[in-house]
Protein backbone atom coordinates (compact mmCIF):
# COMPACT_ATOMS: atom_id res chain seq x y z
CA UNK A 1 0.00 0.00 0.00
CA UNK A 2 1.31 3.45 -0.90
CA UNK A 3 -0.11 6.92 -1.20
CA UNK A 4 -0.52 8.87 -4.43
CA UNK A 5 -0.77 12.64 -4.75
CA UNK A 6 -4.04 13.75 -6.34
CA UNK A 7 -4.59 17.12 -7.98
CA UNK A 8 -8.14 18.20 -8.87
CA UNK A 9 -8.86 21.05 -11.27
CA UNK A 10 -12.21 22.56 -10.30
CA UNK A 11 -13.74 22.85 -6.86
CA UNK A 12 -17.45 23.20 -7.59
CA UNK A 13 -20.11 20.54 -8.15
CA UNK A 14 -17.90 17.80 -9.58
CA UNK A 15 -14.74 19.01 -7.87
CA UNK A 16 -16.40 18.38 -4.53
CA UNK A 17 -17.72 14.98 -5.64
CA UNK A 18 -14.27 13.81 -6.72
CA UNK A 19 -12.61 15.22 -3.61
CA UNK A 20 -15.01 13.31 -1.37
CA UNK A 21 -14.56 10.19 -3.49
CA UNK A 22 -10.78 10.31 -3.23
CA UNK A 23 -11.06 10.75 0.54
CA UNK A 24 -13.37 7.73 0.90
CA UNK A 25 -12.26 5.25 -1.77
CA UNK A 26 -9.47 3.62 0.24
CA UNK A 27 -11.78 2.80 3.13
CA UNK A 28 -14.62 1.59 0.90
CA UNK A 29 -12.60 -0.60 -1.47
CA UNK A 30 -9.32 -1.14 0.44
CA UNK A 31 -7.35 0.08 -2.58
CA UNK A 32 -3.63 -0.60 -2.92
CA UNK A 33 -3.12 3.08 -3.78
CA UNK A 34 -4.35 5.53 -1.15
CA UNK A 35 -5.10 9.04 -2.43
CA UNK A 36 -3.39 12.00 -0.80
CA UNK A 37 -5.31 15.20 -1.47
CA UNK A 38 -2.33 17.22 -2.58
CA UNK A 39 -3.64 20.25 -4.47
CA UNK A 40 -6.90 21.73 -5.72
CA UNK A 41 -7.33 24.47 -8.32
CA UNK A 42 -10.14 27.02 -8.61
CA UNK A 43 -10.67 30.16 -10.67
CA UNK A 44 -9.28 32.57 -8.05
CA UNK A 45 -7.17 32.41 -4.90
CA UNK A 46 -10.08 32.96 -2.50
CA UNK A 47 -12.13 30.13 -3.98
CA UNK A 48 -9.12 27.83 -4.11
CA UNK A 49 -8.39 28.41 -0.41
CA UNK A 50 -12.06 27.88 0.48
CA UNK A 51 -12.10 24.51 -1.30
CA UNK A 52 -8.73 23.53 0.16
CA UNK A 53 -10.03 23.99 3.70
CA UNK A 54 -13.42 22.43 3.01
CA UNK A 55 -12.15 19.29 1.27
CA UNK A 56 -8.88 18.75 3.15
CA UNK A 57 -6.24 19.40 0.48
CA UNK A 58 -2.68 20.20 1.48
CA UNK A 59 -2.32 23.08 -0.97
CA UNK A 60 -4.26 25.11 -3.53
CA UNK A 61 -3.74 27.32 -6.56
CA UNK A 62 -5.71 29.41 -9.02
CA UNK A 63 -3.51 28.31 -11.95
CA UNK A 64 -4.06 24.80 -13.29
CA UNK A 65 -0.59 24.88 -14.86
CA UNK A 66 0.94 25.08 -11.39
CA UNK A 67 -1.10 22.07 -10.28
CA UNK A 68 -0.22 19.97 -13.32
CA UNK A 69 3.50 20.74 -13.08
CA UNK A 70 3.82 20.12 -9.34
CA UNK A 71 5.96 17.00 -8.71
CA UNK A 72 3.86 15.94 -5.71
CA UNK A 73 0.75 15.84 -7.90
CA UNK A 74 1.02 12.37 -9.42
CA UNK A 75 -2.45 11.99 -10.95
CA UNK A 76 -4.91 14.60 -12.17
CA UNK A 77 -8.70 14.83 -12.11
CA UNK A 78 -10.22 17.38 -14.49
CA UNK A 79 -13.51 18.66 -13.08
CA UNK A 80 -13.59 22.05 -14.80
CA UNK A 81 -15.73 23.27 -17.76
CA UNK A 82 -15.37 21.24 -20.94
CA UNK A 83 -13.71 24.05 -22.89
CA UNK A 84 -10.70 23.69 -20.54
CA UNK A 85 -10.31 19.89 -20.76
CA UNK A 86 -8.04 19.71 -23.79
CA UNK A 87 -5.26 22.02 -22.60
CA UNK A 88 -5.12 20.50 -19.11
CA UNK A 89 -5.04 16.92 -20.37
CA UNK A 90 -2.37 17.59 -22.97
CA UNK A 91 -0.16 19.32 -20.40
CA UNK A 92 -0.57 16.40 -17.98
CA UNK A 93 0.21 13.76 -20.60
CA UNK A 94 3.32 15.70 -21.65
CA UNK A 95 4.58 15.16 -18.09
CA UNK A 96 3.59 11.49 -18.05
CA UNK A 97 0.74 11.89 -15.56
CA UNK A 98 -2.48 9.82 -15.52
CA UNK A 99 -5.67 11.81 -16.18
CA UNK A 100 -9.29 11.31 -15.20
CA UNK A 101 -11.50 13.75 -17.14
CA UNK A 102 -15.14 14.52 -16.48
CA UNK A 103 -17.55 14.06 -19.36
CA UNK A 104 -17.83 15.13 -22.09
CA UNK A 105 -14.22 14.44 -23.00
CA UNK A 106 -13.72 17.58 -25.09
CA UNK A 107 -15.97 20.48 -25.96
CA UNK A 108 -16.17 19.13 -29.52
CA UNK A 109 -14.94 16.32 -31.73
CA UNK A 110 -11.64 18.02 -32.58
CA UNK A 111 -10.79 18.47 -28.90
CA UNK A 112 -11.55 14.84 -28.14
CA UNK A 113 -9.50 13.60 -31.07
CA UNK A 114 -6.52 15.63 -29.90
CA UNK A 115 -6.92 14.32 -26.34
CA UNK A 116 -7.05 10.69 -27.45
CA UNK A 117 -3.99 11.18 -29.68
CA UNK A 118 -2.06 12.72 -26.77
CA UNK A 119 -3.12 9.93 -24.42
CA UNK A 120 -2.02 7.25 -26.87
CA UNK A 121 1.28 8.99 -27.61
CA UNK A 122 2.09 9.33 -23.91
CA UNK A 123 1.04 5.82 -22.91
CA UNK A 124 -0.53 7.31 -19.78
CA UNK A 125 -3.56 5.87 -18.02
CA UNK A 126 -6.68 7.81 -18.98
CA UNK A 127 -10.34 7.65 -18.01
CA UNK A 128 -13.51 9.66 -18.64
CA UNK A 129 -16.28 10.18 -16.09
CA UNK A 130 -19.58 8.59 -17.08
CA UNK A 131 -20.78 7.88 -13.56
CA UNK A 132 -24.44 6.92 -14.04
CA UNK A 133 -23.67 3.70 -15.90
CA UNK A 134 -21.82 2.60 -12.71
CA UNK A 135 -24.83 2.10 -10.48
CA UNK A 136 -25.09 -1.54 -9.34
CA UNK A 137 -28.41 -1.76 -11.20
CA UNK A 138 -27.00 -0.57 -14.53
CA UNK A 139 -23.90 -2.71 -14.15
CA UNK A 140 -26.22 -5.68 -13.60
CA UNK A 141 -28.34 -4.69 -16.61
CA UNK A 142 -25.22 -4.66 -18.75
CA UNK A 143 -24.29 -8.13 -17.50
CA UNK A 144 -27.80 -9.45 -18.24
CA UNK A 145 -27.64 -8.16 -21.82
CA UNK A 146 -24.13 -9.49 -22.44
CA UNK A 147 -25.02 -12.93 -21.04
CA UNK A 148 -27.98 -13.25 -23.41
CA UNK A 149 -30.49 -13.37 -20.56
CA UNK A 150 -33.03 -11.36 -22.60
CA UNK A 151 -31.99 -12.83 -25.96
CA UNK A 152 -30.93 -10.78 -28.95
CA UNK A 153 -31.61 -7.08 -28.42
CA UNK A 154 -34.09 -5.68 -30.92
CA UNK A 155 -34.93 -2.25 -29.45
CA UNK A 156 -33.39 0.38 -27.16
CA UNK A 157 -35.03 3.54 -25.87
CA UNK A 158 -32.94 5.93 -23.78
CA UNK A 159 -33.47 9.40 -22.38
CA UNK A 160 -31.66 11.94 -20.28
CA UNK A 161 -34.22 14.54 -19.31
CA UNK A 162 -34.13 17.22 -16.62
CA UNK A 163 -36.02 20.48 -15.95
CA UNK A 164 -33.38 22.90 -14.68
CA UNK A 165 -34.04 25.18 -17.69
CA UNK A 166 -37.81 24.63 -17.98
CA UNK A 167 -38.71 28.08 -16.66
CA UNK A 168 -38.32 30.63 -19.49
CA UNK A 169 -37.82 33.37 -16.91
CA UNK A 170 -34.70 31.75 -15.46
CA UNK A 171 -31.88 34.27 -16.07
CA UNK A 172 -29.23 33.55 -18.67
CA UNK A 173 -26.09 31.75 -17.45
CA UNK A 174 -23.14 30.03 -19.12
CA UNK A 175 -25.51 27.14 -19.87
CA UNK A 176 -27.24 29.26 -22.52
CA UNK A 177 -24.05 29.80 -24.51
CA UNK A 178 -21.91 27.43 -26.58
CA UNK A 179 -22.90 24.19 -28.28
CA UNK A 180 -20.99 22.17 -25.68
CA UNK A 181 -23.31 23.46 -22.92
CA UNK A 182 -26.61 22.64 -24.64
CA UNK A 183 -28.68 19.52 -24.09
CA UNK A 184 -26.73 17.65 -26.78
CA UNK A 185 -23.39 18.67 -25.31
CA UNK A 186 -24.19 18.40 -21.61
CA UNK A 187 -26.90 15.75 -21.14
CA UNK A 188 -26.75 13.58 -24.25
CA UNK A 189 -23.24 12.17 -23.62
CA UNK A 190 -24.39 10.23 -20.54
CA UNK A 191 -27.18 8.36 -22.32
CA UNK A 192 -25.17 7.89 -25.51
CA UNK A 193 -22.47 6.29 -23.37
CA UNK A 194 -25.13 4.05 -21.81
CA UNK A 195 -26.41 3.01 -25.23
CA UNK A 196 -22.91 2.16 -26.45
CA UNK A 197 -22.17 0.22 -23.26
CA UNK A 198 -25.45 -1.69 -23.17
CA UNK A 199 -26.11 -2.30 -26.88
CA UNK A 200 -22.93 -1.54 -28.84
CA UNK A 201 -21.78 0.85 -31.56
CA UNK A 202 -24.28 2.97 -33.49
CA UNK A 203 -24.18 2.48 -37.25
CA UNK A 204 -26.36 5.39 -38.39
CA UNK A 205 -28.75 7.99 -37.04
CA UNK A 206 -31.26 10.68 -37.93
CA UNK A 207 -31.51 13.61 -35.50
CA UNK A 208 -33.64 16.65 -34.69
CA UNK A 209 -32.40 19.37 -32.34
CA UNK A 210 -34.39 22.34 -31.01
CA UNK A 211 -33.99 25.51 -28.96
CA UNK A 212 -37.30 25.99 -27.13
CA UNK A 213 -36.56 29.32 -25.43
CA UNK A 214 -34.71 31.54 -27.89
CA UNK A 215 -33.81 34.20 -25.30
CA UNK A 216 -33.20 34.38 -21.57
CA UNK A 217 -33.59 37.45 -19.35
CA UNK A 218 -30.60 39.24 -17.87
CA UNK A 219 -29.90 42.48 -16.00
CA UNK A 220 -29.11 44.10 -19.36
CA UNK A 221 -32.13 42.80 -21.22
CA UNK A 222 -32.86 39.61 -23.19
CA UNK A 223 -29.87 37.45 -24.12
CA UNK A 224 -29.92 35.17 -27.16
CA UNK A 225 -29.61 31.47 -26.36
CA UNK A 226 -26.97 29.96 -28.66
CA UNK A 227 -27.47 26.27 -27.93
CA UNK A 228 -30.21 23.64 -27.75
CA UNK A 229 -32.83 22.71 -25.14
CA UNK A 230 -33.98 19.45 -26.74
CA UNK A 231 -32.37 16.81 -28.95
CA UNK A 232 -33.43 13.39 -30.18
CA UNK A 233 -32.44 10.83 -32.75
CA UNK A 234 -33.52 7.53 -34.24
CA UNK A 235 -30.69 5.11 -34.78
CA UNK A 236 -29.71 1.66 -35.95
CA UNK A 237 -27.00 -0.13 -33.98
CA UNK A 238 -24.33 -2.22 -35.68
CA UNK A 239 -25.87 -5.38 -34.22
CA UNK A 240 -29.14 -4.61 -36.02
CA UNK A 241 -31.12 -3.29 -33.04
CA UNK A 242 -33.23 -0.15 -33.55
CA UNK A 243 -33.18 2.72 -31.09
CA UNK A 244 -34.45 6.12 -30.07
CA UNK A 245 -32.57 8.49 -27.74
CA UNK A 246 -33.92 11.80 -26.44
CA UNK A 247 -32.50 14.58 -24.30
CA UNK A 248 -34.05 17.66 -22.71
CA UNK A 249 -33.22 20.29 -20.12
CA UNK A 250 -36.79 21.67 -20.22
CA UNK A 251 -38.67 18.47 -19.28
CA UNK A 252 -40.89 19.70 -16.44
CA UNK A 253 -41.03 17.25 -13.56
CA UNK A 254 -37.92 15.31 -14.54
CA UNK A 255 -35.04 15.81 -12.10
CA UNK A 256 -32.69 12.97 -13.06
CA UNK A 257 -34.42 11.40 -16.02
CA UNK A 258 -31.63 9.04 -17.04
CA UNK A 259 -33.78 6.10 -18.10
CA UNK A 260 -33.72 3.28 -20.60
CA UNK A 261 -35.71 0.32 -21.90
CA UNK A 262 -34.10 -2.66 -23.61
CA UNK A 263 -36.21 -5.18 -25.50
CA UNK A 264 -34.83 -8.56 -26.53
CA UNK A 265 -36.17 -11.72 -28.08
CA UNK A 266 -36.49 -13.44 -24.68
CA UNK A 267 -37.20 -10.56 -22.30
CA UNK A 268 -36.85 -6.88 -21.48
CA UNK A 269 -35.23 -4.50 -18.99
CA UNK A 270 -36.30 -1.11 -17.63
CA UNK A 271 -34.34 1.35 -15.50
CA UNK A 272 -34.84 4.90 -14.22
CA UNK A 273 -32.09 6.78 -12.37
CA UNK A 274 -34.70 8.50 -10.18
CA UNK A 275 -35.17 5.04 -8.66
CA UNK A 276 -31.54 4.01 -9.08
CA UNK A 277 -31.60 1.03 -6.71
CA UNK A 278 -34.22 -0.87 -8.70
CA UNK A 279 -34.09 -2.72 -12.01
CA UNK A 280 -37.19 -4.08 -13.75
CA UNK A 281 -36.80 -7.39 -15.57
CA UNK A 282 -39.32 -9.21 -17.81
CA UNK A 283 -38.78 -12.77 -18.99
CA UNK A 284 -40.88 -14.39 -21.71
CA UNK A 285 -41.21 -17.71 -19.91
CA UNK A 286 -43.70 -19.61 -17.76
CA UNK A 287 -47.46 -19.19 -17.59
CA UNK A 288 -48.58 -16.24 -19.73
CA UNK A 289 -51.10 -15.26 -17.05
CA UNK A 290 -48.29 -14.79 -14.52
CA UNK A 291 -45.83 -12.91 -16.69
CA UNK A 292 -44.92 -9.32 -15.94
CA UNK A 293 -42.04 -7.01 -15.09
CA UNK A 294 -40.35 -8.00 -11.82
CA UNK A 295 -38.75 -5.35 -9.60
CA UNK A 296 -35.23 -6.30 -8.54
CA UNK A 297 -33.88 -4.31 -5.58
CA UNK A 298 -30.10 -4.06 -5.66
CA UNK A 299 -28.11 -5.68 -2.89
CA UNK A 300 -24.81 -7.42 -2.11
CA UNK A 301 -25.34 -9.86 -4.99
CA UNK A 302 -25.03 -7.02 -7.52
CA UNK A 303 -21.82 -5.38 -8.83
CA UNK A 304 -20.02 -2.94 -6.49
CA UNK A 305 -22.83 -2.87 -3.91
CA UNK A 306 -21.36 -4.83 -0.98
CA UNK A 307 -18.42 -2.49 -0.27
CA UNK A 308 -20.95 0.23 0.56
CA UNK A 309 -23.63 -1.73 2.41
CA UNK A 310 -24.40 -5.29 3.57
CA UNK A 311 -28.18 -4.82 3.51
CA UNK A 312 -30.19 -5.68 0.37
CA UNK A 313 -32.51 -2.86 -0.64
CA UNK A 314 -30.74 -0.27 1.53
CA UNK A 315 -29.34 1.28 -1.63
CA UNK A 316 -26.40 3.28 -2.94
CA UNK A 317 -26.39 6.92 -4.03
CA UNK A 318 -24.87 9.45 -6.42
CA UNK A 319 -21.65 9.92 -4.47
CA UNK A 320 -21.08 6.16 -4.46
CA UNK A 321 -20.93 6.19 -8.27
CA UNK A 322 -18.04 8.64 -8.08
CA UNK A 323 -16.28 6.48 -5.49
CA UNK A 324 -16.54 3.51 -7.87
CA UNK A 325 -14.94 5.67 -10.57
CA UNK A 326 -12.13 6.59 -8.17
CA UNK A 327 -11.53 2.89 -7.43
CA UNK A 328 -11.22 2.11 -11.13
CA UNK A 329 -8.91 5.07 -11.78
CA UNK A 330 -6.59 4.00 -8.96
CA UNK A 331 -6.64 0.40 -10.18
CA UNK A 332 -5.76 1.58 -13.68
CA UNK A 333 -2.81 3.55 -12.32
CA UNK A 334 -1.70 0.59 -10.20
CA UNK A 335 -1.76 -1.83 -13.14
CA UNK A 336 -0.67 0.66 -15.81
CA UNK A 337 -3.69 -0.21 -17.98
CA UNK A 338 -6.62 2.11 -18.70
CA UNK A 339 -10.02 0.84 -17.57
CA UNK A 340 -13.33 1.43 -19.36
CA UNK A 341 -14.41 4.09 -20.10
CA UNK A 342 -11.15 5.42 -21.50
CA UNK A 343 -10.58 8.59 -23.51
CA UNK A 344 -11.30 6.51 -26.62
CA UNK A 345 -14.75 5.72 -25.24
CA UNK A 346 -15.27 9.44 -24.63
CA UNK A 347 -14.31 10.12 -28.23
CA UNK A 348 -16.83 7.53 -29.42
CA UNK A 349 -19.54 9.51 -27.62
CA UNK A 350 -18.37 12.78 -29.16
CA UNK A 351 -18.57 11.19 -32.60
CA UNK A 352 -22.24 10.38 -32.06
CA UNK A 353 -23.00 13.91 -30.83
CA UNK A 354 -21.19 15.38 -33.84
CA UNK A 355 -23.11 13.09 -36.20
CA UNK A 356 -26.40 14.17 -34.60
CA UNK A 357 -25.63 17.84 -35.27
CA UNK A 358 -24.69 17.01 -38.87
CA UNK A 359 -27.91 15.05 -39.33
CA UNK A 360 -30.01 17.89 -37.96
CA UNK A 361 -28.29 20.42 -40.21
CA UNK A 362 -28.68 18.28 -43.34
CA UNK A 363 -32.03 16.66 -42.57
CA UNK A 364 -30.52 13.32 -43.54
CA UNK A 365 -29.38 10.05 -42.01
CA UNK A 366 -25.69 10.06 -41.08
CA UNK A 367 -23.52 6.94 -41.29
CA UNK A 368 -21.07 6.39 -38.43
CA UNK A 369 -19.71 2.94 -39.24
Amino acid sequence: MRDIGIGIVGGGYMGKAHSVAMSAVGAVFDTALRPRLEMICATNDASAEKYRRAYGFHRCTSDWRVLVADPRVEAIVIASPQNTHRDIALAAFALGKPVFCEKPLGKDLADSQAMVAAAEASGCVNMVGFNYIRTPASQYARALVQSGEIGDVTWFRGEHTEDFSADPNTPATWRAQGRENGAMGDLAPHMINAALALIGPIARLSADIQTVFKTRPSANGPVAVTNDDIGQFMCRFENGASGHLSFSRVALGRKMGYAYEITGTKGAIRFDQEDQNALWLYKAEGDEAQRGFRKILTGPAHPDYLPFCQGPGHGTGYQDQIIIEARDFLLAIETGRSIWPSFQDGLDVNRVVDAAHKSHASGAWIELS
